[in-house]
């Protein structure tokens, strides 16, 4: 029997643009049975084959704007002259359901939730090297050539917030990054804190489990 273990765990993000956070998480999601990914909601235009409420919340200024002035975020940061931020209600609903929740953010986000109330574990995602970094870029075909420029400028900044992450993935080798990201996820749903509900409900007549 399947029971219900404590609430679940936050696992946020980062990388800087074109280093395939966003597909390593989904990827992840897809091959981790209980986490979900989390959909930000922002006020850029959806690319080719973007999905409302599933790749984002896709929002005009006033609408977004109407979230923040009423609190309803948790995280919200500019990024590339748009705006991108993180539903605290969406959120806290999937954790109290038992579910892991990724979170992919930049370090602004990042920043933001460890000011919060809210427990977390970071994880800082490296693409192999610069040029890796700008050939992803160039090969989504989305950006301008300033506009890449401009990503790589503020990713060199990211990369210096390295150390305040806890643990650090290179993103060379996708298959080998979901991995060592799953292991993450796997090891923290070890922990006692997270069995003891489960223990308790399944070994509650073994008294040496009564803690």
């Amino acid at each position: 029997m399947q029971l219900r273990e404590a609430r679940g765990e936050l696992f946020v993000v980062c990388a800087p643009s074109g280093a395939g956070k966003t597909t390593l998480c989904r990827l992840v999601c897809q091959r981790v049975q209980g986490v979900v990914y989390s959909v930000s909601h922002t006020t850029r235009s959806p690319r080719a084959g973007e999905v409302h409420g599933l790749d984002y919340f896709f929002l005009d200024e006033d609408s977004f704007q109407g979230m923040v002035d009423r609190g309803e975020f948790l995280e919200w940061a500019w990024v590339h002259h748009h705006r991108y931020g993180t539903s605290r209600a969406w959120l806290m609903d999937r954790l109290e359901e038992g579910l892991d929740v990724i979170l992919d953010v930049d370090v602004q986000g990042a920043e933001q939730i460890r000011g919060s109330d809210l427990s977390a574990h970071f994880i800082f995602v490296l693409p192999p090297s610069e040029e890796v970094l700008r050939q992803r870029l160039v090969a989504r075909g989305t950006e301008t050539a300033d506009e890449i420029e401009r990503r790589l400028a503020w990713a060199r900044g990211e990369l210096r917030q390295w150390e305040r992450f806890e643990f650090i993935i290179l993103n060379e080798e996708l298959a080998e990054a979901a991995r060592e990201l799953e292991s993450v996820i796997m090891a923290e749903r070890c922990r006692v804190e997270r069995k003891r509900p489960w223990i308790r409900d399944r070994f509650l007549h073994w008294t040496r489990f009564e803690g």
